[in-house]
């Protein structure tokens, strides 16, 4: 199992080495284990670093840390076979925290929570005419990229998306990730080579963009070239070890080049990142497949 320093974790996840630190001495973190030359020096591994961005998300979505320590305590008494951490969710993307898991909403403390989507209502595609513009070049890309990760999730809404990206590279060129945006359209569209363009684009402004390398992998595999795909899905991993969708290509990618064994790592991470993501199945039968 791969061990991160108190450092590794902090730039990692981009949190202070000093709050990691209380973290871990106060057992919000359960999972690290000291090293064995230094008895004051933590050492994390994968599961800290999942359990670290989560906690991260929490208050970026205005849950106080006593609430996030308390339920975290109430799982690991009423779930002890569960990780915490990882599993808890905020609710309606209010200051709500439930566990979340085997597709059930349920109370920390095990009560189940009945989930009521309501509908969307009408108009909720807003008109580009309408947009409002800020005279701060870089300020007015952001928003219009923005609005175009609003738009591209319906292929009827393609076109705007487009041409919100489009918009923010005219006001700020360097924006990386509205080229690797609108590279992921233009892919979508069947405009592979306009696509790589931009990809590689980005990468060039962002050496280490993560989804650039990424989609630029799953090219390389388009083309029959699964070594230099695995060279792109590294390069992200390295950046950003606790992104799914890297660990799923790089499976699958290991699986290709005949290194199933090999692959079972990352299948293992994405189910520690994602328990119940869209994988969950194929990674689950990979795992039972190789290891009997």
């Amino acid at each position: 199992m791969t061990a991160y320093t108190l450092g590794d974790v902090a730039r990692i996840c981009g949190v202070s080495r000093r709050r990691v630190r209380y973290w871990e001495r106060t057992a919000l973190l359960g999972a690290s284990e000291r090293t064995a030359d230094d008895g004051e020096q933590p050492s994390f591994d994968f599961r800290d670093l999942v359990s670290v961005r989560r906690i991260l998300g929490l208050i970026e979505q205005g849950v106080p840390l006593r609430r996030i320590r308390d339920s975290a305590d109430a799982v690991r008494e009423r779930f002890p076979e569960l990780e915490p951490l990882p599993v808890l969710r905020t609710w309606r993307d209010a200051p709500r925290v439930l566990l979340h898991h085997q597709g059930v909403w349920m109370e920390p403390d095990g009560q189940l929570v009945l989930d009521f989507v309501p509908e969307a209502g009408a108009g909720a595609v807003a008109e580009l005419a309408g947009h409002p513009g800020a005279e701060d070049a870089v300020s007015a890309a952001r928003e219009w990229f923005e609005r175009g990760c609003e738009l591209d999730v319906e292929r009827s809404t393609w076109d705007e998306a487009e041409a919100c990206y489009r918009r923010a590279l005219a006001l700020d060129p360097g924006c990386a990730d509205a080229r690797c945006n609108l590279g992921s359209l233009l892919f979508n569209r069947g405009r592979r080579d306009a696509a790589r363009a931009e990809f590689e684009r980005a990468v060039e402004l962002v050496p280490r963009h993560v989804e650039a390398h990424l989609n630029l992998g799953t090219l390389c595999e388009e083309d029959d070239d699964p070594r230099r795909a695995l060279s792109h899905y590294r390069q992200s991993l390295e950046t950003d070890p606790l992104f799914p969708g890297v660990h799923v290509s790089m499976a699958l990618c290991y699986e290709k080049l005949g290194l199933a064994r090999t692959a079972l790592s990352h299948w293992r991470r994405y189910l520690q990142l994602e328990p119940e993501g869209t994988w969950k199945r194929v990674a689950r039968q990979r795992l039972e497949k190789v290891e009997g």
